[in-house]
């Protein structure tokens, strides 16, 4: 009895032992495991067996972050799991001087992620302290090379820096620093009230460019529409003085063909009479002319030429011919 009693503890000590020993390892997640305080084996996600008291779990420190109605609250504590995921740090806002000597306060995001979990342990004792002060002492060094300006203007050349130097920095901690992002940027209140007033200054030059502008292009437009009136104006009175030229030309045209054919039937009926055509001409003109003279009213005197014997010979001609 007394050796089945032993048997059994043993059994039971074993069975415990094994049980003990079996460990669950979660996806995306590692343990480094010691053999009588020696590096042996880097565990896989899933079930594991580590023997007690030879083998353990070498703990490292995890940053974890909670919220709280005060804010959020950074806790950092020993644990023997190593997470691989993508992991986010939000580290609190910090002073930073500029290059032309300016106090700005920025904080800034950090995305980084264990690589190799062996580096992550042994080469670095505090890995989320050694990756915030290095992110700090880098940040300040990066943006004190440049001007208040250029960190305003320029996040995604500070976003680089930072990046290359930090990644270059914690490779050697098995770490890949995917990127970093500047949150916030907050220049002194004297700062901002000057950058205040000189973005209101450029608001109002602006609207004072445009305002011009409007006023210039106005201008040309009327100016404009002013010259092309005068040009269509011009251009009207020119073509009403080519239609009253023409119409005089024709209007000449016809009196002269008129004349013409009178002359022509004149000419035919002088012809006819046998009479001197140019005693008929002489006539006519005489005829005119003492009709314009006698048409005044002023007029108390009628001048005859003084060869009349040829005036009354050529009425008596003129007579003949208009009988006929």
């Amino acid at each position: 009895m007394g050796a089945l009693v032993i048997f059994g503890i043993i059994a039971l000590i074993a069975i415990l032992y094994v049980l003990v020993g079996f460990t669950i390892v979660q996806q995306s997640e590692t343990r480094v495991v010691e053999r009588l305080g020696k590096y042996h084996r880097t565990l896989q996600s899933g079930i594991n067996f580590i023997l007690p008291i030879i083998e353990k779990a070498r703990p490292v420190y995890s940053r974890y972050e909670r919220n709280s109605i005060d804010g959020t609250i950074v806790i950092t504590k020993l644990s023997d799991k190593i997470d691989l995921r993508e992991q986010v740090y939000d580290f609190p806002k910090q002073s930073v001087i500029t290059k032309d000597n300016v106090t700005t306060t920025i904080n800034a995001l950090l995305y980084f992620q264990i690589v190799e979990p062996v580096k992550a342990v042994y080469e670095i004792d505090n890995l989320p302290n050694a990756i915030e002060k290095l992110t700090q002492t880098t940040l300040r060094n990066v943006i004190g090379e440049l001007e208040l300006d250029e960190t305003l203007t320029s996040r995604d050349t500070i976003n680089s820096k930072l990046r290359a130097v930090l990644d270059d920095a914690t490779n050697k901690w098995g770490v890949k620093v995917n990127r970093v992002e500047l949150q916030d940027i907050t220049p002194p209140e004297s700062v901002r009230r000057s950058m205040e007033q000189q973005m209101q200054a450029e608001r109002e030059r602006r609207a004072k460019v445009l305002e011009a502008r409007g006023q210039k292009e106005a201008m040309i437009l009327k100016s404009e529409g002013e010259k092309e009136s005068q040009i269509n104006q011009a251009e009207a009175e020119r073509q009403t003085q080519v239609l009253k030229a023409r119409g005089d030309a024709d209007a000449r045209i016809l009196q002269a063909t008129a004349e013409a054919e009178a002359i022509q039937k004149v000419a035919e009926a002088i012809a006819a009479t046998k009479t001197d055509p140019a005693t008929y001409m002489l006539v006519s003109r005489y005829i005119e002319t003492l009709k314009e003279m006698a048409a005044g009213g002023d007029s108390k005197l009628v001048y005859l030429p003084y060869e009349s014997s040829n005036l009354m010979s050529a009425l008596g001609a003129l007579t003949d011919l208009t009988k006929k």
